[in-house]
């Protein structure tokens, strides 16, 4: 049964059936599948963003992400964000493969990329509710700023893991 709908979110109360046969009820939120990019610019540097994200109130460093669009493939989705959120286009973009953002109450699955070989690019524009600003890092940095709280977004944290592990310059 449909609990709510917005342009980004359904949630809905189910029933499900647990592995050992028992019948539950919950609640899932579908907020539809999204991609996260690393764009990584040279050897020794990457680019995240410093965006004001207003359920936490604050700005926040991440790295950039967005929305599937309906039809869109996540590599589509990938490049058309970074466009959009750093004015930079890959010439290659990576799969760094997937997560769950919140399995407990969520289908949302996060499709992870390492954008390469950039240029700059103005094909598509940031949004409008978008305050963003450009930041660029060295590896090292990068990984410290994960460690210490720097960083605290979870699919930045992830995407940095799949990106850096064994590569940290």
């Amino acid at each position: 049964m449909e609990l709510f709908r917005s342009k980004r979110l359904v949630i809905e109360r189910v029933e499900y059936t647990l592995p050992d046969g028992r019948r539950k009820e919950g609640v899932i939120a579908h907020p539809g599948d999204a991609v996260v990019i690393l764009p990584k610019c040279g050897d020794a540097c990457w680019h995240l963003i410093r965006q004001y994200r207003f359920a936490v109130g604050s700005y926040i460093l991440e790295a950039p992400a967005g929305k599937l669009e309906e039809g869109e493939f996540p590599v589509e989705t990938a490049h058309r964000e970074l466009i959009e959120e750093t004015g930079y286009q890959a010439g290659d973009m990576v799969e760094k493969g997937w997560i769950y953002t919140t399995p407990g109450f969520s289908d949302e699955k996060l499709h992870l990329f390492e954008a390469r070989d950039l240029s700059l690019s103005d094909a598509f524009e940031k949004d409008e509710d978008e305050l963003i600003e450009l930041v660029t890092v060295t590896g090292r940095e990068l990984e410290q700023m994960c460690l210490d709280g720097r960083v605290s977004d979870a699919k930045t944290i992830s995407v940095v893991y799949r990106c850096l592990r064994g590569v940290i310059t």
